[in-house]
């Protein structure tokens, strides 16, 4: 007798399973895990982003070594790094990209086989943004405020971008003396200079670039006194959790044009994907995605 029932049907293929996680303080708002997965479903994977907020879980940057622990032993295919843990991650990692060691500050970590290596993407996720934003912006004098993990990505960015000065300004002088240091070594010339006062910083600036953590949710404020804005300056901010930063709004109405956080937020994140799951991802619609969630 034939046996005419059918064949049992043969599954498709599962998706990949993809975990990744961010790394930092104040990061509920964040926008990254939605793009991330997003971008995921859209190259067949199944991405779950994680977030593990030091403030939720009362930990601070001493709690790194135990927190990367565990993402070795959960597999853990990357992790995003922010805000405080750029810098104190360094000394904990297997290895460093070259731009990460240049630069000093990691946000980005991919588990190779249980190894850690740090990168960042910062330095070419804002110049996506900034260049998307201003392409033809004034770059002779730019005033850098904040040489942390971000702001010394950015200052790499702008030295490449062949600014003719770049004046640091940093709570640590030390630390923004030491970055200006190093960019001159690395690019050539004096064009990095470390300024203590904010107001003579902004003398003649035709631009300013705001890597600090203020005007973040939990840290609302301006970080500079409206008073040193010019309608002649444009004005790059870092923080996009408010996406309208009590900065972008003073800037906006002296006359400033401005570009908002959200263009690096997308540019770092299109090179994050790229570097924890080796597929080329789809910038344009990452950042469409993005608009599409502030709407």
């Amino acid at each position: 007798m034939t046996d005419t029932t059918a064949p049992a049907s043969t599954p498709a293929t599962a998706p990949r399973k993809v975990l990744m996680g961010l790394i930092g303080s104040g990061i509920q708002k964040s926008l990254t895990p939605a793009m991330q997965e997003k971008e995921a479903a859209e190259h067949g994977l199944r991405l779950h982003y994680q977030l593990i907020d030091l403030d939720v879980t009362k930990s601070t940057v001493d709690d790194l070594p135990t927190l990367l622990s565990a993402a070795r032993i959960m597999g853990f295919a990357g992790l995003n790094i922010t805000f405080p843990c750029k810098q104190a991650i360094l000394p904990l990692l297997d290895e460093l990209s070259d731009e990460a060691a240049a630069i000093g500050a990691v946000n980005t970590v991919v588990n190779r086989n249980g190894r850690l290596i740090g990168h960042n993407t910062d330095c070419s996720g804002w110049a996506f943004g900034f260049q998307r934003g201003l392409p033809n912006a004034d770059l002779s004098r730019v005033v850098l405020l904040g040489t942390g993990g971000a702001g010394a990505a950015i200052a790499h960015a702008v030295m490449r971008m062949d600014t003719r000065q770049l004046v640091l300004v940093d709570v640590d002088p030390k630390r923004a003396a030491d970055l200006a240091q190093q960019l001159n070594q690395r690019y050539g010339g004096q064009r990095a200079v470390a300024v203590t006062d904010i107001a003579q910083a902004m003398e003649g600036a035709s631009g300013l670039i705001h890597a600090t953590p203020t005007g973040m949710d939990k840290m609302p404020g301006l970080p500079l006194p409206a008073a040193l804005l010019k309608p002649s300056m444009w004005v790059s901010e870092v923080v996009y959790f408010p996406l309208e930063t009590e900065l972008l709004k003073v800037a906006r109405a002296i006359g400033c044009q401005t570009v908002y956080g959200g263009g690096m937020a997308v540019g770092q994140a299109v090179g994050a994907f790229e570097l924890v799951n080796g597929l080329k991802a789809d910038a344009d619609r990452m950042q469409a995605h993005f608009l599409s969630l502030i709407a």
